[in-house]
């Protein structure tokens, strides 16, 4: 066999394992993988601006394309510590990524040695796997072993840390050899779908709550097939949405506390059987648990063991890969509707249709007020975009008014941070995207507090030619912690908002604080300001020009209209209406009624 270092046999390992990306930071402590990247491998690099961007960009890139694994690599010490929220972000979503740091010499872990810290069992928690190497002849088995665990049962990411001489010692191993282990994917049996079918089969009015497991198991295609069969409507969670189009008759809305729509909450509770695949009955999907399961029968699908009666227990539950389970469910449907023994659900699916399109459940966006209402914003969004296009958003009011308003097509075309919701997220993970796939039509959508994060991160689109739109709604305060602050009486330490001195005179109402524009700019990206309705498409025209011409990200602020001096326990008139909804308790006995 082959002599060489430990890691040069990790990064023949990595290419073996189909990684030809990655995102990083270099530092003293991970110095020899990357001169074992440049000499070596036939892995590519972006240099991130910071660490967590990296965790960011690597999680954007596996959600963009099934079977990608993002991988972030940083030094050791902070940088494997400020990665720890990009690791806890895949883990919330079941996103594979891997994560690896340096460290010191094995000599020195217990000497307090500079940058010297116990990654491993500070990832433990938001890892499938967390491990520090301290054999050389193990490193390639390492890499195996976590590409083997990010692929197995529920997806997830891996922290791989490396001591610095481990990394340089010389070992035997042959990549000619090399094969990656076949994952381990747990399958329905015929008798658990029989039995389920069979279930949702007797109900009168059943819905399929259709999750992120469906995207992840590459399986919308067969969620469509079967719900076709069935002519049972399909109501996506948030990590879900795209796995059936938006204007598909069976896509009957999404449900819940906040990225819901108003007749999806109608229609689940209208109900009586729900059959959930690859979900995990989050608590912004259903709200209160009492109201959500009063009067109805649920089975229950999910890779995970222990999702299973978790949040509730289901009538069934079946442990399954949601495509695996999909492919038998589309099997067997077909063979009971051959022979005359499927329910026909159609007045029920119109009935649900019929909400979806009645004005009396749709909510109100043609607002011309100036500053721009955010429900404008998005009805200008619907109409500049088209269907092709792939938003990326973490948590906020701009993320959960992006739910409510806009409409996706396809899978993988909602990229969001569901679970976790760190700030900052949605520039590296739109980075991420666009590394991952040089042909998206991607936008991006942050609130100015999102966007201020990390928006150093732009600088890596500058550079590296990764061109995007970002459109950035700004009132210039935490609308959503400004939301939940009401219920303690305080209006306190949520304003974004001052006199920025150096704000160009007339072009935006003085107030607004920071000069995104110039900011953007200094980054090496281009910018522009919007602040009536009609302007946003000749901004979306000029921003795809930009793209085109310079190969850098495109950043479009929307000015929002400001509600100032709330008044505590008074409803306020002028406060939007998306912000009325974003903040019902998880508890309260109405979580679930018809949102006005």
């Amino acid at each position: 066999m082959a002599r060489m270092k430990a890691i040069e046999a990790a990064v023949k390992v990595m290419e073996k394992e189909g990684v030809s990306v990655a995102f990083g930071v270099p530092g003293a402590a991970i110095n020899p993988l990357y001169a074992a990247l440049k000499t070596h491998g036939g892995i590519g690099h972006i240099l991130a601006r910071h660490v967590e961007g990296a965790s960011h960009m690597a999680e954007g890139y596996t959600r963009a394309v099934a079977g990608n694994i993002g991988v972030c690599i940083g030094t050791s010490g902070p940088a494997g510590t400020d990665m720890i929220t990009g690791l806890y972000s895949a883990s919330a979503d079941s996103i594979p990524i891997l994560c690896i740091t340096g460290q010191a010499p094995r000599a020195r872990l217990h000497k307090e040695d500079f940058q010297a810290v116990d990654i491993a069992s500070i990832a433990k928690s938001v890892t499938k796997w967390a491990t520090t190497v301290l054999e050389p002849a193990q490193v390639p088995q390492a890499f195996q072993q976590a590409f083997h665990l990010m692929r197995s049962g529920r997806p997830g990411p891996v922290l791989i840390d490396l001591p610095i001489d481990v990394q340089l010692a010389e070992i035997e191993f042959d990549p000619d050899t090399y094969e990656p282990l076949v994952p381990y994917k747990p399958a329905a049996t015929r008798a658990q779908i029989e039995k389920a079918l069979a279930m949702l089969n007797a109900s009168e009015r059943p819905l399929i709550v259709a999750g992120g497991g469906i995207i992840n198991a590459d399986a919308s295609d067969l969620l469509v097939q079967f719900a076709e069969v069935l002519g049972v409507p399909v109501i996506p969670t948030l990590m879900g949405w795209g796995c059936i189009p938006d204007d598909h008759a069976l896509m009957v809305g999404m449900c819940g506390l906040q990225t819901s729509q108003r007749y999806g909450n109608a229609s689940m509770l209208a109900s009586d059987f729900v059959l959930g695949i690859g979900n995990r009955w989050a608590n912004r999907h259903t709200g209160s648990v009492d109201v959500y399961t009063k009067g109805r029968k649920f089975v229950h699908v999910d890779i995970e063991p222990t999702q299973i009666g978790r949040v509730f227990a289901p009538d069934f539950g079946i442990v399954s890969d949601a495509g695996a389970a999909l492919k038998l469910f589309v099997e067997v449907a077909r063979e009971w509707k051959a022979v005359g023994q499927l329910r026909n659900h159609s007045a029920w699916a119109a009935e649900c249709q019929g909400r979806k399109n009645s004005v009396d459940y749709l909510r109100k966006t043609h607002f011309d007020s100036v500053p721009m209402k955010p429900q404008r914003v998005y009805q200008c969004m619907n109409r500049a975009l088209g269907r092709d296009v792939c938003y990326v958003s973490t948590i906020g009011l701009s993320q959960i008014a992006g739910a409510q308003f806009l409409h996706v097509y396809q899978p993988r075309h909602w990229i969001n941070c569901g679970q976790a919701g760190p700030l900052g997220w949605t520039v590296p993970a739109a980075l991420g995207v666009r590394v991952a796939d040089p042909a998206r039509k991607i936008v991006a959508l942050s609130g100015d507090y999102d966007f201020q994060f990390m928006i150093e991160e732009l600088a890596v689109g500058a550079q590296f030619k990764l061109p995007y739109i970002h459109v950035l709604v700004n009132n210039s305060y935490l609308g959503l912690i400004r939301q939940a602050q009401r219920s303690f009486s305080i209006d306190y330490c949520v304003q974004l908002a001052f006199d920025n001195v150096n704000m160009p005179e007339g072009e935006v109402a003085r107030g607004y604080g920071v000069d995104h524009v110039k900011v953007v700019e200094g980054l090496g990206c281009k910018a522009l300001r919007v602040h009536r309705p009609e302007e946003f498409a000749p901004a979306i025209a000029q921003a795809e020009a930009w793209m085109a011409e310079h190969r850098t990200p495109v950043v479009i602020e929307v000015i929002l209209e400001r509600v100032t001096n709330i008044a505590m326990g008074t409803e306020i008139d002028n406060i939007v209406e998306f912000e009325e909804l974003a903040t019902q308790p998880a508890d309260a006995p109405s979580a679930l009624a018809i949102l006005d």
